[in-house]
């Protein structure tokens, strides 16, 4: 019988194990939040991708009825309540728990801010277009931005429940952009032109999820960078690290 591995996570590094994971002798779970992001992932022999949300109760009982010798915590740097959900799930369940922490940005020539309502009381003390790169999650945060159908252009995945969140809280159909990503420094330079933005909003998703790309963007269009931090540094390890523990172990 084949050893389970249970990886959470559509992200790219999520993805770039499984394929790393190709040749390996395992039974590998893959659990992804929505069906588009189990399209993204390629198919491959070893693999099986569930795409639903699970809740604390719904961990355990994967986790009893498969018996997955590691469990992969893959998520992206903001999804803190899903990252704690399967902590609490792998330490009741006795299961092996492996975090892959994405690098934070280095510093640089950007605004730093805590949170999402930082953010919007920032804004309010200032005066131009604002193109955010946040995702359709936090976009009711951003209906407290005065003006903001008129001020804010929006990027979000191209997927129908994206789009209809941003329309319903009353974003405008033109200011909103449905593309998949990663972006390139001229993509990125190009959109920000093109609805004048002078001040970009994003969160530190690292070199992996396009932020270099913005930092320089934004500079090339005399735009101000915000970011809205992550709420404390992780524990865990990198993704070479990962995937040369699981290869070693398992290849």
């Amino acid at each position: 019988m084949k050893q389970v591995v249970w990886l959470i996570g559509g992200t790219s590094e999520g993805r770039n194990l499984i394929k790393g994971l190709a040749t390996a002798d395992i039974e590998l779970y893959v659990s992804v939040a929505t069906d588009y992001g189990a399209a993204l992932i390629e198919e491959q022999a070893n693999t099986s991708v569930m795409a639903n949300r699970l809740d604390l109760n719904s961990m355990r009982a994967f986790i009893r009825d498969k018996k997955p010798v590691c469990v992969i915590d893959a998520t992206h740097p903001y999804a803190t309540i899903v990252t704690e959900t399967v902590q609490e799930a792998c330490k009741l369940e006795n299961a092996e728990y492996i975090r892959l922490v994405r690098p934070s940005a280095e510093k640089g020539d950007y605004v730093l801010v805590s949170d999402f309502a930082e953010a919007v009381d920032l804004l309010n003390q200032l005066e131009g277009n604002i193109f955010l790169t946040t995702g359709s999650k936090n976009l009711p945060d951003f209906t407290g931005v005065n003006n903001f159908a008129e001020r804010i252009a929006l990027r979000v995945l191209p997927m129908e429940n994206s789009l209809k969140t941003a329309l319903t809280l009353g974003y405008a159909p033109k200011n909103i952009v449905c593309m998949q990503g990663p972006f390139s420094e001229e993509l990125d330079i190009a959109m920000f032109k093109k609805f004048n933005a002078r001040y970009i909003v994003t969160k530190d998703s690292g070199a992996v999820g396009g932020f270099d790309e913005k930092v320089r963007a934004a500079k090339a269009c005399d735009a101000k960078l915000i970011v809205v931090g992550r709420k404390s540094e992780e524990e865990g390890i990198c993704f070479a690290e990962v995937l040369t523990y699981l290869q070693t172990r398992f290849c």
